[in-house]
């Protein structure tokens, strides 16, 4: 559900909801913003949809937000770009009230606690239309009533398991205090996930921790020629804002092929016949491509060169028993 604020405006006020401009845009269906158009908000959707305003022809796009840079939800890398591209950013403000051609903004200024504080100092900015990307929030409606279900500053707390307050009702991504990208989301739909099945099974869920992590220096370095990433094309700002192409270019064919060959596979055997190669007892069998390696052990006396010459460390050896 889609924050909202109470905003004084007049009649003749366009205020429009940022998601909505971002899928007409996205749908050939370009919006009327007007020359210059100001964003009410600090996350990347409120960096996307100014910087969406700038392409579209506005002439000036300002975001106001009430907080400063370092409290921006915003990935840094999205206002970075956004400031290059001559997006104009108020800190420390928020809007007043909205008139048909223009709008009164109020300075904050931060109290000893660090939160943003009305001054009473106002500006006016000349704007054709306001853009409100304020984020969303939990709609909780569609739990009832459940008197043992906390929640808090809109969102509940859960256990390590992911399981509320409520016993058998689970939660994740925005509904708990977490980070609020898409992959933190889908992390806590996979831990739930687990965790549901054993609570449905009436069992507990057991991790089962690794161990056995290959550390750099357990691999053999000097058979790997240097191979320095791929740096990928970044567009000029004068360029990028003038249309939509990307902005920072993805990977061809062959640079993918190449990057991918950067990776050392630790701790995965890549068949390279090192240690077939090197067996002094011939106690290596070889069993076709892809299907890797077997030890004859009726051969092998256990001389550890094969551990030893083993760029990636996939071979390990244990105590006999």
């Amino acid at each position: 559900m889609r924050k909202s604020a109470y905003i004084p405006a007049s009649e003749a006020a366009r205020i429009l909801d940022a998601i909505k401009v971002l899928h007409d845009v996205e749908d050939g269906n370009q919006p009327l913003l007007g020359r210059k158009v100001v964003v009410y908000g600090g996350g990347n959707t409120a960096m996307d949809v100014a910087r969406t305003a700038k392409r579209l022809g506005a002439e000036e796009a300002i975001i106001v937000y009430r907080r400063t840079r370092d409290k921006a939800p915003a990935n840094d890398e999205e206002i970075t770009e956004a400031l290059e591209e001559g997006i104009l950013v108020k800190w420390l403000s928020t809007v007043n009230h909205v008139d048909e051609k223009s709008m009164q903004i109020e300075k904050m200024a931060l109290d000893a606690e660090g939160f943003p504080q009305p001054t009473g100092e106002f500006e006016t900015l000349e704007a054709d239309s306001l853009i409100l990307a304020l984020g969303q929030e939990v709609d909780f409606s569609l739990l009832g009533n459940s008197a043992d279900l906390d929640t808090k500053d809109g969102v509940m707390p859960v256990d390590s398991t992911m399981m509320t307050t409520h016993p058998g009702i689970f939660a994740g991504g925005d509904m708990i205090p977490a980070e609020r990208t898409v992959t933190t989301g889908v992390g806590h739909g996979k831990k739930a996930a687990r965790n549901i099945d054993a609570w449905l099974r009436k069992s507990v869920y057991e991790k089962i921790d690794n161990k056995d992590l290959v550390t750099y220096e357990q691999l053999n370095t000097w058979y790997y020629t240097d191979a320095p990433h791929i740096v990928r094309e970044r567009l000029e700002a004068t360029r990028r804002a003038k249309d939509f192409s990307e902005v920072v270019k993805g990977l061809d064919e062959s640079n993918a092929l190449f990057e991918a060959r950067r990776c050392m596979s630790c701790g995965n055997c890549f068949e390279c016949d090192n240690c077939f190669g090197v067996c002094p007892d011939n106690a290596i069998i070889k069993l076709g491509p892809g299907k890797g390696f077997e030890i004859n052990l009726d051969y092998c006396k256990g001389c550890g060169i094969c551990v030893s010459e083993c760029p990636s460390s996939s071979i390990i050896m244990v105590p006999d028993k």
